[in-house]
């Protein structure tokens, strides 16, 4: 593995796309670069930033005085915080909004946010106009390492989550690893569930390596920043085999069946955060893969331990206010996006690192195993 550059130096992963091709910088500091590297991608762009309540107290500002010197007129756009925006309600009040101040295609779209304001300004970014060019700057953990990038945009449906979006790759990700310094610890928790993800799937000597280093990622500094970007890396490398999610990016739902569906049940409240349930569902994609002989039920425990080591939750019974029977759980499973002619595919496990696509999964045999988790 490469070891972190020295602190300062922003490390850039590329997502080879061809034309479509962009970086992803990574670094602290690096959101006052957005104005300059904004106008070498799109010299007198007009911008539209679009954010929320809480990231906005903190971080507009910043990124207003960022751009404002090189982009002929900035407009901004703050939206409620929470999972409850992605939803058609906020998707068209944005679309409203950016045709308003008349961005044009020619113009950007900057998403200052996290996966929710990711994801809802990327749809909006998708379909307006037939499509303008959009920056993530994302200010959480969770989407500087997943849904900022590889252009995987979505509102939520009362059916299940992201069900409804679009493919649509931005132009430039910025992920200032400075913002992460005002992330509440459970934000930031729910982040790590998405790293931990990574050596889980297709890197055993990473998550090796978080298993002895997880600390100094929560405390800040080289080591963050050296998660984050091969986190980044493995996930550019995946979206350039398979950019539209027809093969090998299905592994980067490794607990995401699972996960979806308590999200969901739980109302996309507060009471789990997207990460807590990702990480639920690892563990049960894990534990799942070892009850169905594919891997020592001690390489299971390992990977749940993990998680629960670093404060994360790993069973049903960990969802505050529990949960609402087998019933509605199979029926959350069976709208998953990997579902094909109403048959269940899951990111199963050989080993840590060694994540797999099952399909045609017996959905009875998921039943008798979540009863088991239940009881």
């Amino acid at each position: 593995m490469t070891a972190p550059l020295r602190a300062g130096d922003p490390i850039v992963v590329d997502v080879a796309l061809g034309d479509r091709s962009y970086d992803i910088v990574i670094g602290r500091g690096q959101l006052a670069s957005l104005g300059a590297r904004v106008a070498t991608l799109r010299p007198g762009a007009k911008l539209a930033i679009v954010s929320d309540e809480n990231v906005a107290t903190r971080h507009l500002d910043a990124a207003v005085a960022a751009v404002k010197a090189s982009a002929p007129q900035v407009s901004t756009v703050v939206l409620p915080p929470g999972e409850s925006t992605k939803s058609f309600t906020h998707l068209a009040s944005l679309c409203d909004e950016l045709i308003s101040q008349r961005i044009e295609r020619s113009d950007l779209v900057v998403a200052l946010g996290g996966g929710v304001i990711g994801d809802l300004t990327g749809f909006a970014a998708a379909i307006v106009r037939r499509g303008l060019d959009y920056v993530q700057v994302p200010t959480s953990l969770l989407a500087q390492v997943d849904s900022s990038v590889g252009g995987k945009t979505a509102i939520d449906s009362p059916q299940g989550k992201n069900l409804i979006g679009a493919f649509h790759q931005p132009v430039l990700v910025i992920a200032d690893t400075a913002l992460l310094d005002t992330l509440p610890a459970r934000e930031f928790r729910a982040g790590y569930a998405e790293v931990a993800k990574y050596g889980l799937l297709g890197d055993a000597a990473f998550f090796a390596w978080l298993e002895a280093n997880w600390k100094d990622v929560f405390a800040g500094g080289p080591a963050r920043e050296h998660a984050i970007a091969t986190s980044c890396r493995a996930k550019a490398a995946i979206v350039a085999r398979d950019e539209r999610e027809t093969g090998d990016r299905m592994l980067l739902n490794l607990g995401h069946t699972f996960g979806h569906a308590l999200e969901a049940d739980a109302g996309y409240s507060d009471r789990l955060l997207h990460g807590e349930a990702i990480a639920i569902g690892m563990a049960l994609a894990f534990e799942f893969s070892a009850r169905r002989g594919l891997l020592p039920t001690a390489e299971a425990e390992r990977a749940v331990s993990h998680l629960a080591t670093v404060g994360l939750p790993t069973r049903i019974s960990d969802v505050p206010g529990g949960v609402s029977d087998i019933d509605r759980l199979m029926t959350l499973i069976a709208q998953d996006k990997k579902v094909a002619r109403s048959k269940l595919t899951f990111i199963l496990a050989r080993g840590v690192g060694n994540a797999f696509i099952a399909k045609d999964v017996d959905a009875a045999d998921v039943r008798a195993f979540l009863a088991e988790k239940l009881a």
